[in-house]
């Protein structure tokens, strides 16, 4: 077996060929454009074999590059870059440059035999974007308002709008009304600020509404898990991209950061906090735990056996989390089982 290891930029890709014992077999640059990747491909028939193409895991850089080698039937596993740190300290060549990066992308691969594979973009790719996307305008909102809030308190110190209310249609439009007939600047830019507000709101409110039947129709079952609405769904899917990469639940506990990590030695067992994982994933976990945590009768009794035996608080709802990283990865599972005839029907017509 041959494998091919690839460090991607933006501008260029560098490839360095290696046989099954890590022996360099060749090297090359190109650029990122699709028919440099199909002179790729020719190049690297020289070397026969089965090949393994090995991608360092950046894939707004290598997105282009992994699809046209799916397109083209190759077998492809993404690297994480933790893993390339150890392959360059151990290799015999000093310093860092891309064909050396390379060489650990190929190594790693080597060493590590159930890295993730790579796929063609899957629905929950949109989902993301979408999601990604909401977020940037609700943090410019955030950032207008707090501009605004700043204006509104110079012109008139002893008023000032509720607190985390002011995107809200109905505060906006008696900001507006107190801000009739005072002339000046701060006040123009103050009026120039709500309708930036307005605006943007409108197109949030645009985000959720394409935002809702999509995720209805990708994860049926996760919405139906108590405090899982459509946002966090959403994140869901998107952060996970696709489930079935996932060989166990152990495996998706530990890619979002509800897997404790052991720290015992000895004859005292016990674990800490996993600062690891996915942190979008996390949070979205935590959002569902802290809601069940208050209305979901089943997720209340657990907190309070964990309490009774010893757990704090906090402790109690890391635990929580972890069975629901388990609860969500079935019904990721029973969505996908779901999704696959209907997405071969689709493709059949």
């Amino acid at each position: 077996m041959v494998v091919l290891g690839i460090d991607a930029h933006k501008r260029s890709h560098t490839v360095v060929a290696v046989d099954e014992a890590g022996r360099k077999l060749g090297e090359r640059t190109i650029a990122t454009t699709t028919v440099d990747h199909l002179s790729l491909l020719t190049w690297a028939e020289q070397f026969g074999g089965d090949r393994l193409w090995a991608i360092e895991d950046c894939r707004h850089l290598s997105r282009r590059l992994e699809r046209d080698l799916l397109g083209a039937g190759q077998r492809i596993v993404r690297v994480p870059p933790k893993l390339m740190a150890h392959a360059r300290d151990s290799a015999r060549s000093y310093g860092k440059s891309d064909p050396i990066d390379a060489l650990a992308v190929a190594r790693a691969a080597l060493r590590e035999p159930d890295l993730p594979t790579a796929r063609l973009d899957s629905p929950a790719r949109e989902v993301r974007l979408l999601v990604s996307h909401r977020e940037d305008l609700v943090a410019e909102r955030t950032r207008i308002i707090n501009r605004l809030r700043w204006h509104l308190h110079e012109l008139d110190p002893s008023w000032q709008p509720p607190a985390r209310s002011l995107w809200r249609p109905k505060h906006l439009a008696t900001t507006t009304a107190r801000l009739q007939g005072i002339d000046g600047l701060v006040a123009r830019l103050a009026r120039a600020l709500i309708q930036r507000c307005r605006m943007l709101s409108d197109e949030i409110s645009e985000l959720d509404r394409e935002l809702e039947p999509l995720v209805r129709r990708l994860a049926p079952a996760l919405l139906e898990l108590c405090g899982c609405a459509t946002l966090s769904a959403a994140k869901i899917l998107g952060e996970t991209a696709d489930i079935e990469r996932f060989h166990s639940r152990h495996a998706y506990a530990r890619h979002n950061g509800t897997a404790p990590v052991p720290v015992w030695s000895g004859n005292r067992t016990r674990h800490r906090l996993s600062r690891i994982g996915n942190r979008q994933l996390n949070t979205a976990l935590h959002r569902i735990a802290i809601t069940q945590a208050r209305y979901h009768p089943p997720a209340r009794e657990f907190l309070q056996r964990r309490r009774a035996g010893g757990d704090t608080k906090t402790e109690s709802i890391r635990a929580l989390k972890r069975r629901l990283s388990d609860v969500v990865y079935r019904a990721l599972l029973a969505d996908a089982a779901r999704s696959a005839p209907l997405a071969a029907i689709t493709a059949a017509a």
